[in-house]
């Protein structure tokens, strides 16, 4: 696929993508009608509390979100998928939750004719206590570690393989596919499962639940280091990698667009460049959008060359990140593939 042309310019462009400043109602206007494959993202949370990066209210929130919604849903192809991460909040004083993130699909699906392929749920093992108040002062709530992700499609068959993303077999499972007559015989099971001698085939893995168990507790990293080198601060609400990476993997193709309308700090354009997908990020923020110009520069680069990127992002220029590096002979094109055996190795 040829990464669309938008008439705004670019803040930055790598291989395969480009990221654009500006609000992504604009952006995702200037997209050819029925043209992106995916759009997973985590738009500002409806917290009671205001955020640096910009949130709305419970009580707006709803006709907000919907006008970016129903622009996806003309933008994506028949076949196409919007995944979109929510975490939940508490109502204002009192410890009761809000019904906002339930309220999305329904809205979605009743208003502007998606349709709930699946629900996930990402669960976040490194998440802090909160709220203080009703957790950690109280102690008359459990701690909130689960993110509503919606699964949204715009037919009822959008494009989809699980086997691209399954995990790797229990210790147990590994011994039956080894031994298979030794841990079990084929008969229909109480609850109505019939299990054959089928059961005992290696498949290259299990089907992964709709429960995700990824931890977001990166402290380094080369996002994180670029932003220490450089100097400026990190966006504070990110994507662990594995998240959109699920996504990427089982709702896309090679060379298929995914994008992001509240990108951040822009894992997923990072995750799609080493996946083989184009990728377009929309981000209000420029200083945003600057620092996350980090994840495309390869190890090895100086702190002056990664400054001079960002600044140049920041003041407004657009920055082709592989050729100004290459020009200095600092990018070779190789640092997404490293990032990506170095992630593999460590997980």
């Amino acid at each position: 696929m040829t990464l669309p042309t938008l008439s705004t310019t670019a803040a930055y462009m790598t291989d395969r993508g480009a990221a654009y400043c500006g609000d992504s109602r604009e952006l995702l206007r200037q997209l050819s009608d029925e043209s992106v494959n995916l759009v997973i993202t985590s738009p500002p949370f409806a917290l009671q509390r205001k955020k640096e990066y910009g949130n709305k209210g419970q009580s707006e929130y709803l006709d907000w979100l919907m006008e970016f919604a129903e622009l996806v849903h003309r933008k994506l192809r028949s076949d196409g998928s919007f995944v979109l991460d929510l975490g939940g909040s508490y109502r204002q004083g009192v410890p009761v939750r809000s019904l906002y993130n339930f309220r999305v699909p329904i809205h979605l699906c009743d208003d502007l004719g998606f349709y709930l392929a699946e629900d996930f749920y990402w669960f976040n093992p490194s998440k802090l206590p909160s709220p203080i108040e009703w957790v950690n002062k109280r102690k008359i709530r459990a701690k909130d570690s689960v993110n509503n992700v919606w699964w949204f499609s715009k037919t009822e068959w959008p494009k989809a393989d699980v086997s691209n993303v399954l995990t790797e077999y229990s210790e147990r499972m590994k011994k039956l596919i080894q031994d298979p007559n030794g841990f079990y015989k084929p008969k229909k099971r109480p609850s109505g499962h019939d299990i054959s001698r089928g059961f005992g085939k290696d498949n290259g893995g299990a089907i992964p639940s709709n429960l995700l168990s990824i931890p977001n507790s990166e402290s380094s990293g080369h996002y994180l280091e670029g932003c220490k080198a450089v100097g400026v601060k990190g966006h504070p609400a990110r994507f662990p990698v594995k998240l959109p990476e699920f996504f990427i993997r089982f709702l896309t193709d090679p060379n298929d667009l995914v994008v992001d309308i509240f990108a951040g700090s822009n894992t997923t354009g990072y995750v799609a460049e080493y996946e083989g997908r184009c990728w377009l990020a929309f981000e209000e923020s420029l200083k945003y959008l600057a620092a996350s110009s980090f994840r495309f520069v390869e190890k090895g680069v100086s702190v002056e060359q990664m400054a001079r990127v960002h600044d140049q992002i920041a003041q407004g220029e657009m920055v082709n990140v592989a050729e100004e590096l290459a020009a200095d002979g600092l990018f070779t094109g190789s640092g997404i593939q490293q990032a990506d055996q170095a992630r593999t190795s460590a997980s």
